[in-house]
């Protein structure tokens, strides 16, 4: 069955005013525009350049079977209205998009209506709840880039709605598929004893500190940690973080937010049988190929209690500023932000 984006005179019109719009042969061709039902995906968001890039992969015609025949068929543009840096980008990213045979709606309904799996990748963390829970309803698997919420209450809530509708989520930073990670994770050095990683880490007033762009090294320090922190440690300066993390069986996890001077993405990890230097970043496409997957078998690459933890880490951290540089407990956290997300979900599911 093929969806409704297959027009005939949409070809025909496109062939015309191929060098006005700047137009890959590719994207004329009747072929270009069938997808077959089941693999249409449609973004919300167009404030990140993560839209573009997961749009240029999916719908090239020369894409590998690592990505299952996906394509992004619809889009719904609207991200941030506030944070400038996101809604600046919304005219150029979209008209990127409709250049690779993307339909651009009006209304995320609109969307759901076009779709049958969702890339939800508004930049604007506190936008995430209100967009995912239409998907939610409509039943349809989604990816949620990071952040996943701008508090750690909104992620314990998308959680628990979207386990009520029996849907499954994930969420995830590219970071996580840093070259190197997976061979440690899975004992080429034997047990991880600790790690240190490190991102940028530029402030957003309108998101806690570190879940903007900090998120990036502290889902690297998990993934090479795993889950089990205890505590959260944090040292702020203007132009550096440094968030100390004890875990439940002794180990000590350490995240480095970079603000000044030379950046970059990597960890150290520190290994029974050796320590590794990670910091070469592999793009987007090993994600991509992992929220592929999911959308095929519904299986979670991430689980939902290693992303509450890493939330509730940066949660942690945010206090500790707040403290002077005091430890907080995780648990602590959760439980707290665990209540107030239950007041959330009471106003959504009725």
């Amino acid at each position: 069955m093929k969806n409704s984006i297959k027009r005939r005179d949409f070809i025909k019109n496109a062939a015309a005013g191929a060098a006005v719009l700047n137009l890959s042969p590719y994207m004329l061709t009747e072929e270009s525009l069938e997808v077959q039902q089941g693999l249409r995906v449609g973004i919300i968001g167009l404030d990140t350049s993560h839209s573009t890039a997961f749009a240029r992969v999916l719908n090239d015609p020369s894409a590998g079977p690592e990505f299952g025949g996906y394509k992004i068929v619809a889009a719904y543009p609207k991200g941030s209205s506030d944070i400038k840096s996101s809604a600046d980008r919304i005219p150029a990213y979209t008209e990127e998009v409709k250049k690779l045979g993307v339909e651009i709606t009006g209304s995320i309904e609109e969307l759901l209506i076009r779709v049958d799996v969702v890339l939800l990748e508004t930049n604007d963390g506190r936008l995430h709840l209100e967009q995912a829970v239409p998907v939610l309803r409509a039943g349809k698997r989604m990816f949620i880039d990071k952040p996943i919420a701008a508090s750690l209450e909104d992620t314990i809530a998308i959680f628990d709605i979207a386990e009520h509708f029996k849907v499954p989520v994930f969420s995830s930073s590219s970071l996580r598929y840093i070259t190197g990670a997976k061979e440690i994770i899975e004992g080429s050095l034997g047990r991880v004893i600790g790690a240190d990683a490190y991102s940028p880490a530029t402030l957003e007033k309108t998101h806690p500190d570190l879940f903007w762009y900090g998120v990036h090294g502290v889902e690297t320090l998990f993934t090479l940690m795993g889950t089990g922190c205890t505590s959260a440690l944090r040292t702020f300066t203007s132009d550096t973080d440094q968030v100390t993390g004890v875990w439940n069986d002794d180990r000590i996890g350490t995240f480095r937010g970079i603000r000044s001077g030379r950046s970059g993405y990597g960890a150290i990890a520190f290994c029974e049988k050796g320590i590794s230097y990670l910091d070469k970043y592999s793009g987007y496409n090993p994600l991509l190929i992992e929220i592929v997957k999911f959308f095929q078998t519904g299986v979670v690459p991430v689980t939902r209690k290693e992303t509450v933890e890493i939330f509730a880490f940066m949660t942690a951290a945010e206090e500790s500023k707040l403290l002077g540089g005091k430890a907080v407990n995780l648990d602590e956290v959760v439980e707290k932000a665990g209540k107030s997300a239950q007041n959330i979900i009471k106003k959504i599911i009725s």
